[in-house]
């Protein structure tokens, strides 16, 4: 139960103001607040942190303890780096109107998105690393119908550069504590 709590604040969290909840933003502006292309942002939510689940969690099966645990830090260093990248979004001269190739487009950003990889590092901390994707998957889906629902104007005069950049010091400092315990352990 803790690692579906911390996945689904902590990717909801995490994924406020990112490229995946802009991108989603942008097309239901363009494109109309349609329930498909709601459904296919929550689709590729849940099938990015389904993946990123599994891969955190076969990764930790295979290592043995100090080693999942420094995996879990650089997991969560790449997550704060990410955060830490200005989001910058073009605005596309002519969007597209197939799902196929929106649900395409945004599966490919959310894979590596700081977001996911927390649910990779959660995943491979937890003792059921299926409840970090249920969680992950839960939070990427709020987060993406915030995106859908607020729109990109709405999403452009809230304060979440600042927001990322919090999360992102939080993550690093985390991730510092996390490899040093890995390596300095007395066990």
């Amino acid at each position: 139960m803790d690692g579906f709590l911390l996945a689904l604040l902590l990717v909801f969290a995490l994924a406020m103001g990112g490229r995946d909840q802009r991108m989603v933003a942008q097309w239901a502006g363009a494109l109309g607040q349609s329930a498909a292309l709601l459904a296919v942002a929550a689709a590729c939510a849940c099938v990015s942190a389904g993946a990123m689940a599994w891969v955190g969690a076969e990764f930790a099966a295979m290592l043995p303890r100090r080693a999942a645990q420094m995996l879990v830090a650089f997991a969560l260093g790449v997550a704060a780096f990410e955060l830490a990248m200005p989001v910058r979004i073009k605005t596309p001269q002519e969007p597209t109107r197939s799902l196929g190739a929106i649900g395409i487009v945004l599966l490919a950003r959310q894979i590596g998105d700081g977001a996911r990889f927390a649910v990779f590092a959660l995943a491979a901390w937890s003792a059921l690393p299926v409840t970090a994707g249920i969680g992950g998957a839960l939070g990427g889906v709020a987060a993406v119908t915030v995106g859908w629902a607020a729109g990109a104007d709405t999403l452009a005069r809230w304060p979440l550069r600042m927001v990322r950049m919090g999360l992102a010091a939080c993550l690093g400092i985390a991730a510092l504590f996390i490899g040093l315990n890995a390596r300095f352990a007395a066990y």
